[in-house]
């Protein structure tokens, strides 16, 4: 039956007749996401029909093919027209039980948006999320009139009904799915999800539910019937190891991550309330446990940890304390007392994206931005970090960046071709060296860390003490015996090399002096390289011309410049 015929059919208003028609094309076109161009304009007209059926009172099996091919429809984004008007959007969110009217009046006066939920079967609101999703992923128009229709807020009361068995795990992800797409195109509705709708709180609640949570402690959370058994009188000799998360929670709990993350996106760079704090700290204790957690498949657990990961990103640094709150066990990582389990997986986490190599900016990032944080504020992270990636120096025979140890990957990328993999590798390491010049050229090599220091004013040297705490003295036995010889700018011992002024006479040497300076005036002049001296304040500045001649000038006869090595 081709399109034009299942036109006539629906155009006959008869259900029947309307039923097998489109189930006729639903079965042809389930599995078809290009569309012909040459059909647009009867598709579009098919839109239409559908969506005036669903505004009649319609057997069960009429209503769900009508929405399953508003959904096959909906897939073409160039043909959505149909779709994103008012009345249409209206419908869709009627029949997937999120649609709100006005209704009771609270103590303030105000009005009471309460969703209505029209049909009770699953798969009719399955497929209108399905439709609403894909709309809303085509059209932007269309995000605008469900802004109007206050969708988030109806999505919003189905997820405070988490608890409750009678929406199963599709209704549960599409719900979400929408939400995200809301969110992550319009800034009102983020800011209406997070102020008015409490989104923070809420999200994290439903969270908490998907994953099966317990909390032995305030900010120590377990898998319920696995990690800890809340009525043991004492705790287990070694923590239970947790089973995979079925791909149904994983997949619900990346959708609220990502929601999450819309709506937290500058929670870090903004002043927060006690209340806020008091959530943000409680999510923070959720996504520790989601970053030591594992899916069904290698695929989504770091997909998972990934989003998760991210999302602690975008917490206040004081909430990141929760990483470090839950008790020592037997078999975690203990550090100055402190269950350093999360930390420890962050850094292998971050090692493992460093070393496939790919999308550094986008896959390498957040995990080292979190982890240069943590090590700022908690000195017992910085403490542990620094053991694990600057252990005390004993090869001072090769170049910082040459090795295979995670010190010299780090190193390697501090002249990374992008500007942001380079600064903030940099930055990392820096903060591990609690932000002392002669202890970071010391672990990177001068030329190295120049880019950092000029960045900072620094190159005359110098730190920035901080909140940073006294480190006992690190050098080992073979640093301090080679330290006098170690090149400060490659970062270690070279071999010698002969001197290639000997034998000149001070004439001759000022000659070749004078040479270099012509030269470095000619370059200047033809824009080819520009020379940079150091300013009084420790940053790098623009010589010209006259700046050469003038230290030229200024050098003591016979002493112009110093070329030897």
């Amino acid at each position: 039956m081709d399109l034009n015929a299942i036109i006539e059919n629906m155009e006959k208003g008869d259900q029947d007749a309307a039923l097998m028609a489109l189930q006729t094309y639903n079965k042809k076109m389930t599995q078809c996401f290009l569309f012909n161009t040459d059909e647009k304009e009867e598709r579009e007209r098919l839109g239409e029909l559908v969506l005036g059926f669903l505004e009649r009172d319609l057997k069960p099996f009429c209503q769900l093919a009508c929405l399953e091919t508003i959904r096959i429809l909906s897939r073409d984004k160039n043909n959505v027209g149909p779709f994103i008007t008012h009345i249409a959007m209206q419908t869709l969110s009627r029949h997937a039980g999120i649609a709100i009217t006005h209704g009771n009046v609270d103590n303030e006066g105000g009005v009471v948006l309460v969703p209505v939920a029209e049909n009770p079967d699953l798969e009719v609101i399955v497929e209108a999320l399905k439709s609403l999703c894909n709309i809303c992923l085509h059209n932007k128009v269309a995000v605008g009139v469900g802004q109007e229709l206050q969708l988030i807020v109806g999505i919003a009361e189905r997820l405070k009904q988490c608890g409750e068995d009678q929406w199963n795990h599709y209704v549960r992800f599409f719900d979400l799915r929408l939400m995200f797409l809301l969110t992550a195109q319009r800034v009102e509705v983020r800011t209406q999800l997070l102020r008015e709708l409490r989104g923070v709180s809420l999200l994290s609640n439903h969270l908490d539910a998907t994953l099966g949570l317990c909390w032995p402690d305030t900010f120590e959370v377990g898998r319920a019937g696995v990690e800890v058994d809340l009525d043991a009188e004492e705790p287990a000799e070694e923590p239970a190891e947790l089973p995979p998360l079925s791909r149904e929670k994983i997949e619900r709990a990346m959708e609220i991550l990502k929601i999450l993350f819309n709506i937290t996106y500058d929670a870090n760079r903004r002043e927060v309330d006690e209340e806020e704090t008091a959530s943000f700290r409680h999510l923070g204790a959720i996504l520790r446990h989601c970053v030591m957690s594992t899916a069904d498949g290698e695929d989504y657990t770091e997909e998972f940890h990934s989003h998760s990961l991210n999302l602690l990103g975008n917490l206040p640094l004081p909430c990141l304390d929760v990483l470090l709150l839950p008790k020592v066990q037997q078999g975690s990582i203990e550090y100055m007392g402190v269950n350093m389990d999360a930390v420890n997986m962050l850094l292998e986490y971050m090692e493992k994206r460093l070393d496939r190599g790919k999308k550094l900016k986008e896959n390498l990032l957040p995990s080292l931005n979190l982890l240069t944080e943590s090590a700022r504020i908690h000195r017992e992270t910085r403490k542990f970090l620094r053991m694990k990636v600057l252990p005390p120096l004993r090869d001072v025979t090769n170049l910082p960046e040459v090795g295979n140890a995670l010190r010299n990957k780090l190193v390697r990328l501090m002249t990374n071709i992008d500007t942001d993999v380079k600064n903030c590798s940099a930055e990392f390491l820096f903060v591990l060296c609690k932000e002392s010049v002669s202890r970071f050229i010391k672990y990177t090599g001068y030329g190295n860390a120049a880019g950092l220091l000029a960045a900072r004013g620094l190159l005359r040297g110098g730190s920035n003490p901080g909140i940073y705490s006294e480190d006992e003295d690190s050098d080992t036995e073979e640093y301090r015996e080679a330290k006098s010889q170690i090149n400060p700018v490659t970062g270690r011992v070279e071999d010698e090399q002969p001197n290639p002024m000997e034998g000149m006479t001070e004439e001759q040497k000022e000659l070749e002096a004078m040479k270099l300076v012509n030269m470095f005036d000619k370059l200047s002049r033809s824009n080819i390289i520009q020379p940079m001296m150091l300013g009084s304040d420790g940053s790098m500045t623009q010589m010209n011309s006259g700046d050469l001649r003038r230290m030229t000038d200024q050098t003591p006869q016979g002493q112009q410049l110093n070329l030897e090595p």
